[in-house]
């Protein structure tokens, strides 16, 4: 048995205290923001904390200082009086039914209304929102907290449902629409979700909404750094490393490669997805874990109506203003990847002002590989298929790329749909490579250009370059001319260089190839 207790699923800040479970100490900025801020909004990805942050904000507010004992808030010179709290999470709906949201917004309406003896009830939600603000100052002589917890959950995810979408936006709109009004009673209030894309619309009227989301002084608020993951941890990771039969910096290094890489500001340090490293240090296994709560279904689609290659989407750069400004309906696909936690700030341009983005770790990448690739190839997931993941992972590792290849051209030939592009068949190759255990790099960069795949195993190192009804011939000449294998010319294992053209004509569609063994 683990000999630490893991808060897997746990948000309930404390829950996490008095039954012992770990907890990654965040109280100092927790105690900044409330010092500095009255009216604040957080985005982050899904699973990674924002839930307990507001738990812990929620019990200081009720001067419940027996559980901060021995954090750092406990030695900071704070208010602990207990303010009222309005605490609205819209986690537990389904909102894929028509009267979900209105469902949750009277369940939690009617709870506080019962709490706060009101017995005069208005005709709308934001009058009696409003109503319940004034009665909860009355009541306790004190200003409320207002906590909003995962305010977009009503809107992602009904992205083939545009009429829903609408109404539940219409109804969060005016739902909040009364909040600047009723400020002289707000003490403090805080929204977090995972998108920023409907601020403009929703929160219209509460112009004083500090977005804190990519502030560099909060970028540790949710999410762990090495640090905290080493130091609350040590005996979980030392567990692991047994199981695992390695060392313990062994272990954290493919808990890094796995887990760690987001980054939410210009500069800071990065940053691990805690609910994955929770699973993984509890059941002792690394592998993806976050796609199991976190399917991004709306995205995986986007990003194959698209037409964009999937494996070029690391090295993309944005602004500012395009990452925090994006509709459901955007055609800006990078941007909500970014916003949901598919894609992280890898190096920011400050001449150019532009971010640059990456998939932030490996259980991203091959989790949204797992997704997207049955949009393309469903035989994929067949066992008993010519086309099933483990061939192709065969022919790669065992160093066959002819094999490979073959396959590839004869499942080519076997996709369903007509009129593919060459994106299509650049995702498809790129994603089979991911989904083999490879080390895959989409568009790397050399010095006289870039290559279109790069695919490393422990003894092989394959080198792509594709074209799109033209010629083998073209390939080569490209991949020779700017020596894209060069860079392993001391690297002790075979190099094979491939060079591949996709055909697509009205009566037939074709992959020639040639491949060659690189020598130095």
């Amino acid at each position: 048995m683990a000999t630490q207790k893991y808060p897997i699923g746990i948000q309930t800040f404390s829950k996490i205290i008095e039954e012992g479970f770990t907890y990654v100490d965040k109280t100092n900025l927790i105690a900044n923001l409330l010092k500095e801020g009255q009216y604040i909004f957080l985005s982050r990805p899904r699973r990674f904390g924002k839930s307990l942050l507001l738990s812990t904000i929620h019990a200081y507010f009720d001067g419940r200082r027996d559980l901060f004992k021995g954090l750092a808030i406990d030695n900071m010179d704070m208010d602990w009086t207990p303010t009222p709290v309005l605490h609205f999470d819209f986690n537990p709906e389904d909102y894929s039914q028509k009267d979900g949201l209105i469902s949750l917004l009277n369940r939690l309406l009617c709870q506080y209304e019962k709490h706060y003896n009101i017995t005069e009830i208005a005709d709308t939600l934001s009058g009696r929102f409003s109503l319940l603000i004034r009665k909860a100052v009355e009541s306790t002589g004190r200003k409320v907290a207002i906590l909003v917890d995962e305010y977009d959950k009503p809107l992602l995810g009904l992205e083939e449902n545009p009429e829903l979408f609408e109404k539940n936006q219409a109804l969060l709109k005016g739902f909040f629409s009364n909040l600047k009004s009723m400020d002289q009673y707000i003490r403090f209030a805080m929204l977090t979700g995972v998108a920023r894309f409907s601020k403009v619309s929703i929160f219209s009227d509460l112009n004083n909404l500090n977005d804190i989301s990519m502030y560099e002084q909060y970028q540790e608020i949710c999410g762990w750094t090495e640090e905290e993951l080493s130091t609350n941890f040590k005996i979980g990771i030392e567990e692991l490393a047994k199981k695992r039969r390695e060392t313990p910096k062994e272990t954290l290094d493919e808990l890094r490669n796995y887990y760690d890489g987001y980054l939410f500001s210009d500069e800071g340090k990065r940053l691990y997805n805690p609910y994955s490293v929770l699973k993984a240090l509890y059941s002792k296994t690394i592998k993806p874990y976050w796609f199991e709560s976190a399917t991004p279904t709306f995205l995986v689609k986007k990003i194959k109506k698209s037409g964009i290659d999937p494996g070029a989407l690391n090295g993309e750069s944005q602004s500012y203003s395009n990452l925090i400004a994006v509709g459901i309906g955007s055609d800006n696909v990078t941007a909500l990847m970014f916003q949901s936690g598919y894609l992280t700030i890898d190096s920011y341009d400050p001449r150019r002002q532009r971010y640059i983005l990456r998939f932030p770790n490996r259980e991203v990448e091959i989790g949204f590989a797992e997704n997207l690739l049955p949009l393309y190839v469903p035989s994929t997931k067949k066992p008993d298929s010519p086309f099933s993941l483990h061939k192709f992972q065969d022919d790669l590792f065992d160093g066959n790329p002819e094999a490979f290849m073959k396959r590839l051209e004869t499942l080519v030939k076997d996709l369903p749909g007509e009129d593919h592009r060459e994106s299509t068949y650049r995702a498809i190759t790129y994603l089979l490579c991911v989904l083999s255990g490879t080390e895959a790099q989409a568009e790397r960069h050399s010095y006289k250009g870039r290559s279109d795949l790069e695919v490393l195993t422990p003894d092989f190192i394959y080198v792509f370059e594709f074209k799109y009804n033209k010629s083998v011939r073209e390939a080569i000449d490209q991949i020779q001319e700017r020596d894209y294998a060069g860079r392993y010319a001391l690297d002790k294992r075979t190099v094979y260089l491939v060079r591949a053209n996709f055909d697509e004509k009205k009566d037939e569609r074709q992959l020639t190839y040639e491949i060659i063994k690189a020598q130095y």
